[in-house]
């Protein structure tokens, strides 16, 4: 319903597929049907996919994303969507959270909604999530460990601290997918944000109810004390800048030295880290005592990832302590604008202080795509991407 709803806002279709692909899983279909749900116009979405007989892990989809050509942020914001599933999980079921077995959440279709979803929200370029209360349905729900009322345990476990209701309407009106989507990126919820609005779509589910229309509504504007916005001007196509400020969040820096660890080792260990979520990981080279030449390991999270990476350093290196330290990070607004070149269309990330763009660099794994693809070097794909943006969007200038 989500996805179906983003597409119907104007995400193109075969952009959308064109992402996906880049999951290099096995084949898939969209199929976007125009439905009526109680008199209101929706988008349904039906995802076909080859049977499956595979239980996956958190690890594999982790892997299964980590490993794709998707922009960094998507791969990110899916990545976390994800982990907050097996979170949820693993307290329900009291065990470790990379043992978590997923089941109706794992199926190939449910990375397809969540990763798809990720892709439309940085097409359309959301810069942030409101919700409305959640109606979560009434009765029980069949699933893989029985029958279980509804709302299902790992649905109220994601929607903890979310304002829901029910009503006398029989059935199950949030999966646990839909749940982790929007408890992952919604940071209020209830209240309708002032805003001019500028467009809205509906989503349908696939069930029909009499006189209850089953649909998911997006609407998407501005709100009037949204910091900087990105633009194309009417008049002269250039890309315009109001004015931006920098962004500040509390997050928690994980470090530990180590003086006896294989540097395959590392090498594993910094992958790793970016496929649970990391800000940023870092290596520094140190001298420890007794005249050793060392590593420090440095990881960058938000705090609730904490355990995810301190328990990641205890099982795959050497140490026996670690230093965990709060702080805030400070940085550029900024936003990703999709530039059309002869190489193919590029996400390029502009940072910009006080309304004027100060950093402008297209996203690596696309520009490295793109090389390959046409079999010429990176410097001349990303060179070009970057002489199509200041030629369109005056950026240079700004």
């Amino acid at each position: 319903m989500i996805l179906g709803a983003l597409v119907a806002l104007g995400v193109d279709r075969e952009r959308l597929t064109r992402e996906l692909k880049k999951l290099k899983i096995a084949d898939f279909e969209l199929i976007f049907t125009d439905v009526d749900r109680s008199g209101i116009s929706a988008t349904h979405l039906e995802v076909k996919v080859p049977h499956e007989h595979v239980q996956r892990h958190l690890h594999h989809i982790e892997s299964i994303i980590g490993n794709s050509g998707l922009a960094e942020t998507v791969k990110q914001r899916s990545i976390k969507i994800f982990t907050r599933l097996a979170e949820a999980e693993a307290k329900i079921h009291g065990i470790d959270v990379q043992k978590v077995h997923f089941h109706e959440v794992g199926a190939m279709d449910a990375i397809i909604d969540v990763v798809g979803s990720c892709i439309a929200f940085e097409i359309i370029g959301i810069e942030r999530f409101v919700c409305s209360k959640i109606h979560v349905g009434s009765g029980f729900v069949e699933m893989a460990h029985g029958k279980f009322p509804v709302p299902p345990p790992a649905v109220a476990e994601l929607l903890n601290g979310v304002p829901i209701y029910s009503t006398e309407i029989v059935g199950e009106l949030i999966t646990p997918t839909g749940a982790a989507i929007i408890s992952t990126v919604c940071d209020s919820y209830g209240v309708l944000p002032e805003m001019s609005l500028e467009q809205t779509s509906y989503g349908a589910g696939t069930r029909t109810y009499e006189r209850f229309p089953n649909v998911l509504r997006v609407m998407v504007g501005e709100e009037e004390d949204f910091d900087a916005r990105m633009h194309r001007d009417e008049d002269t196509g250039d890309f315009c800048i109001e004015q931006g400020t920098t962004n500040h969040e509390q997050l928690t820096l994980i470090e530990t030295n180590i003086d006896d660890l294989s540097p395959q080792i590392l090498g594993f260990v910094m992958e790793r880290s970016f496929e649970l979520g990391a800000l940023d990981c870092w290596f520094t080279p140190i001298q420890m005592k007794k005249n050793r030449p060392a590593t420090m390991i440095s990881i960058l999270c938000e705090g609730v990832k904490k355990d995810i990476f301190t328990r990641l350093l205890y099982t795959e290196t050497t140490t026996i302590g670690v230093r965990v330290t709060p702080i805030e990070r400070e940085c550029l607004d900024r936003g990703i604008i999709s530039i059309s070149s002869k190489y193919g269309d590029i996400d390029v990330k502009v940072a910009r202080l006080d309304g004027k763009a100060v950093n402008a660099m297209p996203e690596y794994d696309q520009v490295k795509l793109a090389a390959l693809e046409h079999d010429v070097p990176f410097r001349e794909v990303r060179d070009a991407v970057l002489a199509e943006l200041d030629k369109v969007g005056n950026l240079s200038k700004a």
